[in-house]
C-alpha cells in the first residue's frame, strides 16, 4: 500500500500544474510580486498628470487640442526628449484645433496611444526583422486609432495592458500579432522613437518568443509570448504647473477622476500612463525580471524532485534525520528559488514547496504511525521478558529489530523443570498451573535482574538470551550468575511451596557461549525474536544431560572459558549432533 501512495499522491499535488490552475497560477504570481527585487528608475522618463485641478482650470475635459498643442510646445521648450500622448484622439475636435496640435507633434518624437476595441480595425504594421521559424505572439485585437492628420505625423503604440487571471497587470506585450504583422504596445513603440529606428528584431525559436530589440538598445529577455514583466518602479511625476521635464521623455495622461479608467495592478490603481511608462523603464532597467521559455521544465523538475526526495528521505531514512535533511531540502528549495528571482529569472517554486510540505506531511504520518505500531508490537512482545529500560531501549532504536537476524556471539540458558509428568499426576491441574507460574516467574526475575532476555518459554522449560538484543558486557559471567540466582530463587519456591502442603520442585540448567543468528524470526507480519545456531542447540543439550550427571547445572566449554569462575570440570558428553565429546564443567552444588 505504501508503495501506490506517492504515485498517487504525485499525481493529485501535480494536476493543479498541468492544468494551471487559477489558484496555483495565482500563487505563483503572488510570489513573484513580494520576492521581485524593487529597481530605481532609470531616468529617462516623467509622467506628466492632467488633474482635477487642471480640468477645473480648463472647464472641462477634452481639452481643446489647440491647448494640447501649447503643452506639447511648452514641454518642448523645458527640455522634454519627446512626448508620449497616452490619449486616444478616434475623433476631430469640435474647436477646430487638429491641425495646430499636429503641427506641435512635429517638434519632438512624439507617440499617440490605441486601445483596444474588438468592433474597430486593424492597427497599422510596424517594421520587423524576424530571426526564427514560426514565431508567433499574443493576438491583437482591432484597435481605435487616432485620425489621420495625427498619425501621419506621430507614431502609435497599443497603450492596452491585459490582465492576469486574478485581474492584475504583470506582464505587457511588447509587440502583438495580428493577420497583417506585428504592431507595437505603446510603452515599446517610444523606445523605438527615439532611438529613431524603424524595425523591431524578434529572435526566437521552437519554444516561442525568447528576445525583442530595436538597434541602440541592448535586448529584451522575454516569455515565449513576448511578454515584459513589469517593474513597478517610482517614475518621477510632474503637473502642468512645474512642467520638471528637463532631458525625459515625457507621458502625458489624465489622472482627474471620471475620465481615464484605472488599471488594478500589485502596486495599486494605476491609470494608462502610468503603466506604460512602467513598461519602457523595464524594457531599459538592467536586469529586468522574465519569466524564460523553460520554465515549465525547471519547475516540474523543482517539484518530481523535491517530492521524490523528501518521500525517500522521511519513509527510508527514519523521522528524526528524515525531518532534518527536509527542512534543508525545502530551505535551500526556498532560498534558491528567491536568488533565481532577485537575478530576473522568474522560476516559480511556490507551488513545489506547498506540495512538499504535503508530501512531507504524509510521509512523517505513515513514518509515525508506523513506527507507533513497531514501538508498540516491541512492547507487546518483550515487555514480559525484558527490563523495562530495556524495554525502552528497544523502541527507542527499532532498528535492532529489524525482520532477519545478525550474527552475534551470545551466551544461552536453558532451564527446565525435573519431574513434570509426575508432579502433573500428583496434584490437580489448578496447582500445575499455580506451581509452574511461580517457577517461571522466579526464572524471569533473575534474568532480568542480570540483563539477560527470556526468549521463550516452552512448556515447563525458559530458553533465555544474554548480549541480545542488547549488548551486554561480560555475557558470560553474567549468565552464570543468573543461573546462581535462579537456584537460590527456586529455594525460596521450594519453601512457599511447602507451606502449602505442596511437593518439591527441582530444574536443570544449561549454559552455552558461542556465535547464533539473532533477530526477528518470522513473517513481516507475525514474527518473534529468537536465536538459532549450533550454540544454541548445545546450551538445551548441556540442560537434558543435567539428569544423567546428576548435577543442577552445566556450562559448555566457551562459557567456562570466560565466565571468570573456577569450576568443576566434569567428564566429557558425547550429545546429539556432536561428532566428539564436549568438555563440560558444574558448579559444583545441589538442591539441599
Amino acid at each position: 500500500m505504501k508503495k501506490l501512495i506517492f504515485p498517487i499522491l504525485i499525481i493529485l499535488l501535480g494536476l493543479p500544474m498541468y492544468y494551471s490552475a487559477s489558484p496555483l497560477e495565482t500563487l505563483k504570481l503572488k510570489t513573484f510580486d513580494y520576492l521581485v527585487p524593487k529597481k530605481e528608475p532609470t531616468g529617462f522618463f516623467t509622467v506628466l498628470n492632467i488633474t482635477d485641478k487642471d480640468v477645473r482650470a480648463e472647464g472641462g475635459y477634452p481639452f481643446p487640442r489647440s491647448r494640447l498643442a501649447e503643452i506639447q510646445k511648452e514641454l518642448i521648450e523645458k527640455g522634454a526628449t519627446g512626448v508620449g500622448w497616452v490619449i486616444a484622439f478616434a475623433d476631430k475636435d469640435r474647436f477646430g484645433g487638429d491641425s495646430d496640435f499636429a503641427i506641435s507633434l512635429r517638434y519632438a518624437p512624439s507617440v499617440l496611444a490605441m486601445f483596444e476595441s474588438d468592433n474597430a480595425e486593424y492597427p497599422p504594421t510596424t517594421g520587423t526583422v524576424i530571426l526564427g521559424d514560426n514565431i508567433t505572439g499574443i493576438q491583437a485585437s482591432g484597435v481605435t486609432q487616432n485620425i489621420p492628420m495625427l498619425r501621419v505625423i506621430a507614431s502609435q503604440g497599443i497603450a492596452s495592458a491585459p490582465t492576469e487571471v486574478d485581474n492584475l497587470v504583470r506582464q505587457i506585450p511588447l509587440l502583438m500579432q495580428t493577420p497583417n504583422g506585428w504592431v507595437a504596445s505603446f510603452g515599446t513603440e517610444v523606445l523605438k522613437t527615439l532611438a529613431q529606428q524603424k524595425t523591431y528584431i524578434i529572435k526566437g525559436s521552437e519554444l516561442g518568443i525568447e528576445e525583442i530589440s530595436v538597434r541602440g538598445i541592448p535586448p529584451t529577455k522575454l516569455d515565449k509570448y513576448g511578454r515584459q514583466w513589469i517593474s513597478w518602479v517610482d517614475t518621477p511625476q510632474t503637473t502642468l504647473q512645474e512642467m520638471d521635464v528637463a532631458g525625459k521623455f515625457v507621458f502625458v495622461g489624465v489622472t482627474a477622476r471620471g475620465v481615464m479608467p484605472q488599471i488594478a495592478t500589485p502596486v495599486g490603481l494605476l491609470e494608462p500612463h502610468k503603466i506604460q511608462a512602467s513598461l519602457s523603464e523595464s524594457i531599459l532597467l538592467e536586469g529586468s525580471p522574465y519569466i524564460p521559455n523553460w520554465n515549465l521544465t525547471a519547475e516540474w523538475s523543482i517539484f518530481l524532485i523535491l517530492n521524490s526526495l523528501t518521500w525517500l528521505l522521511l519513509i527510508y531514512l527514519g523521522v528524526t534525520w528524515g525531518l532534518v535533511l527536509t527542512g534543508f531540502m525545502l530551505l535551500s528549495t526556498f532560498f534558491g528559488g528567491y536568488w533565481l528571482i532577485q537575478q530576473g529569472i522568474l522560476i516559480d517554486a511556490s507551488w513545489s514547496l506547498v506540495s512538499g510540505f504535503i508530501t512531507a506531511s504524509t510521509a512523517f504520518y505513515i513514518r509515525f504511525r508506523e513506527q507507533y505500531k513497531l514501538r508498540q508490537q516491541i512492547k507487546k512482545q518483550f515487555e514480559h521478558y525484558l527490563d523495562p529500560r530495556q524495554v525502552k531501549e528497544l523502541q527507542k532504536n527499532p532498528d535492532l529489530l529489524k525482520l532477519g537476524g545478525e550474527k552475534r556471539t551470545c551466551t544461552f540458558l536453558f532451564t527446565d523443570l525435573r519431574g513434570f509428568t509426575a508432579l502433573s499426576e500428583s496434584v490437580s491441574p489448578e496447582e500445575v498451573t499455580y506451581i509452574m507460574n511461580k517457577v517461571l516467574t522466579a526464572q524471569q526475575i533473575a534474568v532480568q535482574k542480570h540483563g539477560g532476555m527470556v526468549d521463550k518459554y516452552i512448556g515447563d522449560a525458559m530458553m533465555a538470551i544474554f548480549n541480545a538484543p542488547l549488548d551486554l558486557h561480560n555475557h558470560s559471567k553474567v549468565a552464570v550468575e543468573c543461573a546462581l540466582d535462579i537456584i537460590e530463587n527456586i529455594k525460596q519456591v521450594n519453601l512457599e511451596l511447602k507451606k502449602e502442603g505442596l511437593p518439591d520442585i527441582a530444574i536443570g540448567m544449561g549454559i552455552n557461549s558461542g556465535e547464533a543468528i539473532i533477530g526477528n524470526m518470522g513473517s513481516e507480519s507475525r514474527f518473534d525474536y529468537t536465536a538459532i545456531g549450533d550454540a544454541v542447540n548445545t546450551a538445551a543439550r548441556l540442560e537434558s544431560a543435567t539428569k544423567e550427571r546428576g548435577v543442577d547445572l552445566l556450562i559448555g566449554k566457551q562459557t567456562e572459558a570466560y565466565c571468570g569462575f573456577h569450576l568443576k570440570e566434569l567428564e566429557p558428553i558425547l550429545v546429539k549432533g556432536k561428532a566428539k565429546p564436549l568438555k563440560i564443567f558444574t558448579w559444583n552444588i545441589g538442591y539441599e
